[in-house]
């Protein structure tokens, strides 16, 4: 994205990594579009642009939103090198993308950009609290994420902040974002 404050310009590009289907478009289309889409479609590399105002000033961001499917993995790193944030994302009610924040996701980003911020998003929130979700979880002998779990592995992976989000519901998307923002904004840009 480009912050234009009188004179002053920072560039930051916004990449979201993590599994396919734990949520990543819907993210970023729920917050460019104020929709949700209806049909999943994977993705192999898409961009999507939105304006947001952070502390009175406008903010222009520029999201990648990168396949999570293996079959694309070598695809994914030809945009890390002009990243600034990382969005290591999982899915709150499916315990496997969770186990591959630390054992892929994160050696894979901080391998190729280890000086770059990185956040950790607990999407589809809303499965938390879904009857059918927990029910068949706990048939596994498992549970949706709990905030204090996502929160420890933050900790774990080195990541600035954990926040979860419901692209479904709206819930807390903004927030999200212009948490994306001050990170970006409070590490070494690129100003030019």
């Amino acid at each position: 994205f480009y912050l234009v404050s009188k004179s002053l310009i920072i560039k930051t590009i916004l990449c979201g990594v993590g599994d396919g289907a734990v949520g990543k478009t819907c993210l970023l289309i729920a917050y460019t579009t104020n929709a949700f889409p209806e049909e999943y479609i994977p993705t192999v590399f898409d961009n999507y642009s939105a304006h947001i105002s952070v502390d009175g000033r406008t903010v222009s961001l520029n999201l990648w939103d990168t396949a999570g499917q293996e079959e694309y993995d070598r695809l994914c790193t030809l945009s890390y090198p002009q990243t600034n944030v990382f969005i290591i994302c999982f899915s709150i009610g499916s315990p496997s993308p969770h186990a591959n924040v630390g054992h892929k996701w994160h050696p894979e980003v901080s391998h190729h950009c280890p000086s770059v911020p990185i956040l950790l998003v607990g999407t589809k929130q809303d499965l938390r609290g879904d009857a059918d979700t927990v029910k068949k979880l706990k048939e596994q002998g498992l549970a949706p994420t709990t905030q204090q779990q996502g929160n420890s592995l933050a900790k774990q992976i080195g990541a600035v902040k954990y926040m979860e989000c419901s692209a479904l519901l709206h819930v807390l998307l903004c927030f999200a974002l212009k948490m994306l923002i001050v990170v970006a904004t409070s590490h070494n840009i690129q100003i030019i």
